[in-house]
């Protein structure tokens, strides 16, 4: 067959190598080995490259797939790519060998076996670094412990820059680098180039380099992580379609496939872009969507560097990798192409789909600027394939809410290569121990809401969040796709007084006021903000008046029935013995202590609590007090969130304002902190809750939707002579760090307890039995190795968390929480450090590369304020 190649500029149909040397290439086939047989036990090619190997023994091959499958497993995991795989490896390295894989075509089909396989380890997340970490661990040693080869090369992962911007971006990512453990160099452009001879230096600013990065080859890592499960006793058949579930009592018992059923106790859904599909069947929701991506592999190239970095230059929207003499590339263009969302075709494999050279003429364009020498580089193959994508471009892992027994580890963002060694031993965990050994909140699937399972939402989202993978991650950048999914019957008044909204779990949240003068459109730099003065306004209001804040995104819910004080009291850290009207901050604890949740609670009748938590962690938090729930059906949870709407009235003033629209009282004596009670404005009956998260005098209204407007008019017309303003989210989040209240996510998650996170008040050692209370004892009698501490840095800085927090040079931690508090007049900062360093006053935050001195205090600053003022 003769070859033809293409230069890359070409538009024209690809003309590929022999199908043979395609799959040859593709499946790592060595011509120094000989070909694989049907007697191998690890024989895993695909079906039809078998039959390119044995032409005349198709009905022999056949019939040797046609196998008796085992009819029941402890764990049924679905899909034979690299994260199944993964987990079925370290499930059976855990000792859990009852495992039974089962793959509909041949292992790596669907994503895996056309992966580019780079291995990039630094997140956002500090633990979700951490899981990729593992991953490059795992497969520095999988080779010599499987005897498979698995194409890891550590040669690198070079990140460039083209603007001052995307060079601020680098520093802050190699601030947050250093404070995960990864040591990332940052690099002048002669530096860069020195490390990717084959580009162009033309406009570059400088770059960033991570010398533990790397690529593999996905189809050998994921064929050694299925020897090694084999090894450890898993059993993986190919072949076997998946057609339903049998759900009885919230949990799969049986799962149907073409070739019988299985009786199993736990199912893993790791079938890559089939999982929403799938899920679907079973009633779990799993947003994700299949997107085209697309790079190339050119012919070899003369005197091309063997031990290349893995490069991206995010400005250009491209990425490259060497391959074995030849160059891949691939990018991430603003206007991606989704691909059989409504269903992805049944006879769908190990399929590519056809290239498109017209698409990706825009990525070819701007990678032949940065690596000239692809301009007249023979294209070997154009590959495009399909990819799953995520609304939120995070994975999907952990077990579904909806069911008891099902986990889900899917939708890896075309980073499955990457994060799928880490992946598979979280899940692994979760899977036997019921949590992962760590906090996987930015991936776990309980993040998704009811708005995820709107198929049109779900594919807006996910294409915008594609088109801005290279885009430079502005603080607190929004997103514009998928926007009044839910919003306040506030909405339209705050919008008319200059609210610039964000939006949280999907609804409309405000998060300032511009007030005239100043646009109302959010911008993003990375140092001092349009909204820093408008927002400080609005701190002044809280601390020194009175505001009305729109809190309807809270998550509400509601317990009830007989046994509910019982159920709940073990539940929570704090005693909820309290009579109806009274009101508890808690936490809801593992079996480790670690914080699960963070919520009030108040208790409204005997055997019915209203609780309150965040409004992106309703779905998390329903899903930690279901899973305790015992099957007698007496006590009923309920999501109330939709029902009710909330204006919070906080500031000095907002007892007088309060008593000019009620006839209730609510002095201090009648209405006392930490209580609700039933009260009347206008025509709409109102909870009230005398609890803020501003650190001021103040009340959270609850009330039915419909009364929500005539509540906020009457308040604020009343509210006039008072000075009453509006405030967002940004100004409370200003004054919960000036009070030091913690942020379930960040400062509080799993991994920390509460004596750790400096809520030993909030837990009741001596009321009883209670999750998690007997390692919180023996925590307590052996002390804490690391508490959270509270700092302020003598310059002002943006502080988003993730910033290293130093001492002496030696890094002890990052910072979970940072911003600006207007009354204190400086930045403030929370991270964890070393229990024996907390007596020490000096330390330094590290923000954009560069140290400033930070200042450790005992206590809330606010209140520190407040007493030097009235002394």
């Amino acid at each position: 067959m003769e070859i033809q190649t293409i230069p890359l500029r070409s538009t024209g149909a690809i003309a590929y190598h022999s199908r043979r040397e395609r799959w040859e290439r593709s499946f790592s086939f060595e011509p120094s080995t000989p070909p694989a047989t049907p007697a191998d036990p690890d024989f895993a090619r695909p079906v039809f490259f078998r039959i390119l190997l044995f032409p005349k023994r198709r009905l022999i091959l056949r019939l040797l797939e046609t196998v008796s499958m085992q009819d029941r497993a402890q764990v049924l995991v679905i899909g034979g790519g690299i994260v199944g795989c993964s987990a079925a490896y370290h499930l059976a390295k855990s000792g859990c060998r009852d495992v039974l894989l089962v793959e509909k075509g041949e292992l790596t089909s669907g994503s895996t076996w056309h992966a580019a396989g780079l291995v990039g380890q630094l997140r956002s997340s500090r633990n979700v670094t951490r899981m990729l970490k593992h991953s490059v661990e795992l497969y520095e040693s999988l080779e010599a412990e499987t005897g498979q080869a698995t194409g890891w090369k550590q040669v690198g992962g070079l990140r460039l820059a083209c603007s001052e911007e995307r060079m601020q971006e680098l520093r802050k990512g190699a601030t947050t680098a250093r404070s995960f453990g990864l040591e990332m160099e940052l690099l002048s452009p002669k530096e860069a180039l020195e490390l990717f001879p084959i580009m162009s230096p033309k406009d570059i600013v400088g770059g960033a380099f991570l010398p533990t990065d790397g690529y593999a080859d996905p189809t050998s890592v994921t064929r050694a992580l299925a020897k090694g499960a084999r090894d450890g006793g898993v059993t993986i058949e190919r072949g076997i379609r998946v057609k339903d579930f049998l759900v009885k009592d919230r949990r799969v018992v049986g799962v149907q496939t073409d070739q019988g059923d299985i009786e199993v106790e736990t199912v893993l859904l790791a079938a890559g872009m089939w999982s929403r599909q799938l899920g679907a069947l079973a009633g779990v929701n799993v947003p994700l969507i299949p997107v085209m991506h697309q790079y190339l592999v050119t012919d070899k190239i003369p005197d091309i560097p063997a031990d290349l970095p893995t490069m991206r230059d995010p400005d250009k929207l491209v990425y490259y990798k060497e391959e074995a003499g030849a160059l891949a590339m691939g990018g991430y263009e603003h206007n991606p192409i989704p691909w059989s969302v409504d269903g992805i075709p049944g006879d769908f494999g190990q399929q590519l789909l056809e290239p498109d050279f017209d698409h990706f003429e825009q990525i070819s364009r701007l990678a032949i600027e940065r690596t000239p020498l692809l301009e007249t580089a023979g294209v070997r193959e154009l590959i495009n394939g399909p990819e799953s994508f995520t609304p939120d471009g995070h994975f999907i892992m952990g077990r579904a809410p909806e069911l008891d027994n099902f986990f889900v580890g899917a939708g890896f963002n075309a980073h499955g290569i990457a994060a799928g060694g880490g992946a598979g031993r979280m899940l692994a965990e979760w899977i036997l121990e019921g949590r992962p050994s760590l906090d996987l909140w930015s991936v776990d699937i309980r993040r998704f809401g009811e708005h995820h399972r709107e198929l049109g939402y779900v594919r807006d989202r996910t294409l915008e969040l594609y088109g801005k993978h290279y885009s430079i991650a502005w603080p607190g950048a929004e997103h514009e796709s998928g926007r009044k999914l839910r919003m306040s019957p506030l909405y339209t008044r705050l919008a008319g007084q200059g609210a610039v909204f964000g939006s949280k779990f999907g609804w409309e949240r405000a998060n300032w006021f511009a007030p005239p003068g100043i646009e109302a459109r959010e911008t993003h730099p990375f140092g001092k903000p349009a909204w820093f003065e408008p927002v400080g306004a609005e701190h002044r209001a809280i601390r020194e008046a009175v505001a009305l804040i729109d809190q309807t995104p809270f998550s509400k819910l509601e317990v009830s029935g007989p046994g509910s004080f019982e159920f709940l009291q073990r539940l929570v850290a704090a005693n909820l013995d309290k009579a109806p009207g009274g009101l508890t901050y808690t936490q809801l604890c593992n079996e480790r202590g670690g914080i699960e949740c963070d919520l009030t609670i108040a208790r409204v009748e005997d055997e019915r609590f209203y609780i309150v938590t965040g409004t992106a962690f309703g779905g998390h938090d329903m899903s930690w007090i279901r899973e305790h729930l015992d099957s007698s059906g007496s006590i009923e949870l309920t999501d109330i969130t939709d029902t009710r709407a909330v204006i919070n009235v906080c500031g000095p003033r907002s007892r007088e304002l309060l008593e000019s629209v009620c006839d209730d009282p609510f002095d201090n004596e009648s209405f006392p902190f930490a209580h609700c009670h039933p009260v009347r404005i206008g025509n709409t009956t109102i909870l009230a809750l005398r609890v803020t998260y501003v650190g001021e005098l103040g009340w959270e209204l609850h009330m039915p939707m419909d009364g929500a407007t005539e509540v906020y008019d009457l308040l604020a017309e009343s509210g006039k002579t008072l000075g009453v303003q509006n405030a967002g989210y940004r100004a409370i989040e200003s004054c919960r760090l000036e009070k030091g209240y913690r942020y379930w996510s960040t400062d509080l998650t799993a991994d920390y307890t509460p004596w750790e996170a400096g809520l030993g008040f909030c837990v009741t050692l001596d009321k009883g039995d209670f999750i998690g209370r007997e390692a919180l004892l023996e925590a307590k009698e052996r002390g804490v190795s690391r508490k959270l501490c509270c700092f302020t840095l003598e310059e002002y800085r943006p502080l988003n968390g993730g910033e290293t927090i130093s001492r002496g040079g030696e890094v002890l931690g990052v910072l979970t929480s940072g911003g600006y508090g207007y009354t204190i007049g400086q930045s403030i900062a929370y991270g964890y450090i070393p229990s024996e360093l907390t007596a020490e006053s000096d330390f330094e935050v590290e923000v954009m590369g560069e140290p400033v001195r930070a200042i450790r205090h005992d206590g809330a600053l606010y209140d520190s304020k407040r007493e030097r003022i009235l002394s």
